[in-house]
């Protein structure tokens, strides 16, 4: 957004270039607007699955569907209101994108140092190369290098649960969300990602895992899958590659205050992760970006177009951080009556207001 301005932008990532993992990223409207805007939808829909239907099935022995609800387009009438993606293919498109506005990019190389005055920010990189900016952007993920060389002390709390997650190929039948609540976990589900792929998942309690090798991962995977029936029956006989099997657990960390010091400002997952019981993460992460950008290309670099980037961010960022830790703290306490409408409904209305 910022190079297809003008701007002369350099983007390091400390990864080689084609080290995107992962299994599969639900993406719903307010991130697919973004996606629009960086004038990227036309290969998000041919690699992506766009559905608009949420169903809920039960855990018995014939994963019965309880029930199939139309899903609210947040993105607008335009967008589907959900669309599933392997997350690989939407890190190629994004990279493709920013080559072509004219980023430079340079891989496998990582900021080792900053120091920044009232005009600019000096950083060093571990090519020994050396490079001075107006500004710098902490786009660094959870475990933020940008954050820690900024001297912000954050600390990211587990929630406790932990989650499996198989990408493999998509029965014709799965077409679009099923959740089952209960069983031998708290939620398992799948999502369309595209054409022929899909990813399903399981929600438990967070253990250990590390010790586990990746055909032992498959394993208790698919022994925890045996206990959820309907398209799961289908789903466990596909689930053959120890290789696309991942675990992690749900984390959270919100910045309370400005994410900015000085000229160098923490966006996504640096400034905020919330657990993907709600799917905004991503979302949230676009969105920042998006605002960012419209905003350093319309104003002065001063304190207040900070303090206007945190306006707009900030309580959007942290509501829905709250609600998505709220869901998960309803099922880790078994709450018997909580106002799962209620929440989403509010997520809702706030996501459909554009950023």
């Amino acid at each position: 957004m910022l190079a297809r301005e003008g701007v002369a932008v350099d983007l390091v990532e400390a990864r080689s270039r084609d080290s995107a993992t992962g299994s599969g990223i639900t993406l719903q409207g307010n991130a697919l607007r973004v996606l629009h805007q960086l004038g990227v939808w036309d290969e998000v829909c041919e690699f992506g699955y766009g559905f608009d239907t949420l169903g809920i099935r039960a855990t018995d022995d014939r994963g019965t569907v309880l029930v199939e609800m139309e899903d609210v387009r947040t993105g607008g009438p335009d967008f589907p209101a959900t669309m599933g993606m392997e997350r690989p293919e939407l890190a190629r498109i994004l990279r493709d994108a920013a080559e072509s506005a004219g980023v430079k990019m340079r891989f496998s190389t990582s900021m080792t140092t900053f120091v920044q005055d009232a005009s600019g920010v000096d950083v060093d990189f571990s090519d020994g190369s050396h490079a001075r900016y107006d500004v710098g952007i902490g786009a660094d993920g959870v475990k933020s290098a940008t954050r820690r060389n900024l001297g912000i002390d954050l600390t990211t709390e587990p929630t406790g649960m932990g989650i499996w997650r198989v990408l493999c190929s998509r029965p014709a039948s799965i077409t679009h969300t099923d959740l089952y609540y209960g069983g031998v976990g708290y939620i398992a589900g799948y999502c369309p990602t595209g054409p022929e792929s899909m990813y399903a998942y399981i929600v438990e309690d967070a253990q250990d895992r590390s010790a586990l090798s990746d055909a032992e991962k498959l394993a208790v995977m698919r022994l925890l899958a045996e206990h959820y029936h309907g398209p799961w029956d289908e789903i466990r006989s596909l689930m053959v590659d120890p290789s696309k099997i991942n675990y992690t657990w749900f984390e959270s960390h919100l910045l309370d205050g400005p994410w900015n010091v000085g000229r160098v400002v923490l966006i996504g997952d640096a400034a905020h992760v919330c657990p993907p019981t709600l799917a905004q993460g991503g979302a949230l992460a676009l969105e920042d970006a998006a605002v960012l950008a419209e905003l350093l290309v319309s104003r002065p670099v001063d304190d207040d177009l900070w303090r206007a980037f945190h306006d707009r961010r900030a309580e959007r960022a942290r509501i829905v951080v709250d609600a998505s830790l709220q869901l998960g703290q309803w099922m880790l306490d078994h709450e018997p009556d909580p106002d799962v409408p209620g929440l989403l409904r509010s997520i809702t209305e706030l996501v459909s207001v554009p950023a």
